[in-house]
């Protein structure tokens, strides 16, 4: 090497360098701006009280957690962020400027949304942003998903729809691959709910909150997503663990699939491959578990799955799973009582009402680690169920369960009549009549939470109905439900109108545990009892009207009551009952009675209190 060979060499290096310095600076430099920019057209709307969450969000990285952990892929795009937003009248066609920015996937009447607005029944919330197809996505199939829009959602790429659904609690998807054009694509949706005013299933909401009733929830409230698969690709799975007979059913759904396509399942103890299995696409498989580690809430383990489907011997598809070896049943126990069973051995279900609330993103937890705080809470309690009160959470939630070990109890939401309507006629024995459309409606929507949800291990029980809210043709949904997931327990109706129908005996009973009916062929609970009240300064949705069934003064009186109802309610599990439900995890809106604050920073009780009595509670099914 010549010395003028060494300084061209030497240039070249310091080049090199500056140009990789310069484009590092760049880049830095470029997303502070994005951030920054980011943030000054987002804030937090209204002076409602938050949780220590709503700080941590960043508008360009909302919820980035894979939103579907029971099927899961190595690619995927988050939509969620800042989008435009607009609210027209109901029958307009998209607006030419849009009213400003909305974060998604918040709801557009929450703080986190940065609106805070309501829409009604008479208008339509319109969406909108633009998006690029990564280019390492040539030649597959482009999947869009939602996690859950309310209620009905008018879904546009390009200015072209490409479909639509109702109901506002479940995943749905399109494949848009053939309405992509070059450069940004246009993603426009346009919703519509009427809340209260009409027949669809919608929990707590109401148009004019009060009480145990609270805000509307409309639009976007989970994550949006795009899913890249080639053409022939997995759609759905879902096990059924048989512990007695040693095996696990496993049915996968395929898209394009033909008869010689084949779907090879692995079974994994950690790292190590414990079974494969194959079949033909549209075939069941069954896969012999050796030595099974059986699930339940003190030893929550979990069995990772990967699923591959192949053609001509090639896999053209792979996604992560997992299951659980785990049984819910109902036998007598040796003094002829009906209990519940897990895994064969008698189990007392015990646990909060969740409503699952936010106090900023109502229907969406601002963070993951807030979604699974209040369930890490719940354990910390001595709880080991859940029962999902008339709402349904995201995926994500459910997983939560699944690995830290608590069972849950899924309620349908209700709808079709206002809250006062059905508190005028709650336990008068009549049953509603729904019109055609209603009816329809909800075996369409019951059928699709249960499709959604019920590939997770920890639901034990379904419930269709809560204190005769909407409720009609009983024992038909019962029986329907029963026979479509023979595999859990229903409770067709928590507190409701009771029928000679499902596993369940459910009573309600305000402020203390009572047993006022008992049945001697199913299974006997106290669905909901509780709701001790604390209102803490500063910790308020409400500065007036707060509602509770007893209210008391501080932690250690509400601590006092909460150990004096667990003490009577011992008694009424040696009597009979094998499960029950206290109302409730966190304060909501106007009511005061939970665990916990609505912002999740105070505990109201003295947990290791609450725990010990929790412990004896549950103990009691085994002395």
């Amino acid at each position: 090497m010549t010395p003028g060979d060494a300084s061209i060499s030497f240039k070249q290096h310091i080049n090199q360098f500056y140009y990789l310095f310069m484009k590092k600076t760049i880049l830095v430099i470029g997303t502070i701006f994005c951030v920054t920019y980011a943030f000054s057209q987002w804030k937090p709307a209204g002076d409602k009280i938050k949780t220590p969450w709503a700080e941590q969000i960043n508008p360009q990285q909302v919820l980035p957690e894979y939103p579907r952990p029971i099927l899961e892929r190595s690619d995927w795009q988050n939509l969620n962020g800042l989008w435009d937003y607009a609210i027209l009248p109901a029958g307009k066609s998209e607006p030419a400027t849009f009213d400003g920015k909305i974060l998604v996937p918040f709801a557009v009447e929450s703080s986190l949304s940065g609106v805070q607005k309501e829409v009604g029944k008479n208008n339509e919330l319109w969406y909108k942003r633009t998006f690029s197809i990564p280019s390492n996505w040539k030649n597959k199939n482009v999947l869009l998903h939602f996690g859950a829009v309310d209620w009905k959602a008018d879904v546009y790429l390009n200015d072209i729809k490409v479909g639509s659904h109702t109901g506002g609690f479940t995943p749905f998807c399109f494949d848009i691959t053939a309405f992509l054009g070059k450069g940004e694509q246009k993603l426009t949706v346009k919703v519509w709910d009427g809340t209260d005013t009409g027949y669809q299933p919608r929990g707590k909401q109401v148009v004019r909150p009060d009480g145990i009733w609270y805000t509307p929830v409309t639009g976007i409230w989970q994550t949006v997503w795009l899913e890249p698969v080639n053409e022939k690709h997995i759609t759905y799975v879902n096990t059924v663990p048989d512990i007695d007979k040693g095996f696990v059913k496993v049915d996968v759904a395929t898209a394009n699939t033909k008869a010689a396509d084949v779907i090879e399942v692995k079974v994994l103890d950690g790292q190590k491959v414990i079974a494969v299995s194959k079949a033909v696409a549209s075939q069941s498989i069954e896969i012999a578990i050796p030595d099974a580690k059986l699930w339940s809430p003190e030893s929550p383990f979990l069995y990772d799955l990967e699923i591959s489907l192949l053609a001509n011997g090639k896999v053209v598809d792979k996604a992560k799973s997992y299951t659980a070896m785990r049984k819910f049943s109902a036998a007598r126990d040796k003094n002829g009582i009906m209990r519940f069973q897990l895994n064969n051995k008698n189990y007392f279900h015990f646990g909060p009402l969740d409503q699952g609330w936010w106090p900023d993103g109502l229907y969406t937890a601002p963070t993951d680690e807030a979604l699974v705080y209040d369930i890490i809470k719940t354990k910390e309690f001595g709880f080991n169920m859940i029962r999902k009160h008339v709402k349904v959470e995201p995926a994500r939630w459910y997983t939560h369960c699944d690995r830290l070990g608590v069972i849950v109890w899924q309620d349908m939401p209700n709808g079709d009549r206002s809250p006062h309507w059905e508190m005028n006629n709650y336990f008068d024995g009549k049953e509603n009549v729904r019109s055609a459309e209603s009816e329809a409606n909800f075996r369409k929507e019951w059928k699709e939470i249960i499709d959604a949800f019920r590939p997770y291990p920890s639901i034990a029980v379904w419930v269709p109905f809560n204190e005769a809210w909407g409720q009609f043709k009983t024992v038909e949904i019962t029986e329907w439900t029963k026979n479509y997931d023979p595999s859990r327990l229903v409770n067709s109706a928590s507190g409701g109108n009771h029928y000679h129908t499902g596993d369940i005996l459910d009573l309600h009973h305000y402020p203390g545990p009572a047993m006022n009916l008992y049945d001697t062929k199913r299974v006997n609970v106290l669905g909901e009892y509780g709701g001790i009240g604390l209102a803490l300064e500063g910790h308020l949705w409400r500065t007036d009207r707060n509602w509770g069934y007893v209210q008391f003064k501080n932690s250690e009186e509400v601590t006092n009551e909460y150990i004096k109802y667990a003490n009577h309610l011992k008694d009424f599990v040696k009597r009979g009952f094998s499960g029950a439900v206290y109302t409730q995890t966190t304060d909501v809106e106007g009511e005061i009675n939970g665990l916990m604050t609505y912002d999740r920073k105070v505990v109201k009780l003295i947990p290791e209190k609450v725990k010990k009595i929790n412990q004896e509670v549950i103990n009691v099914i085994h002395e």
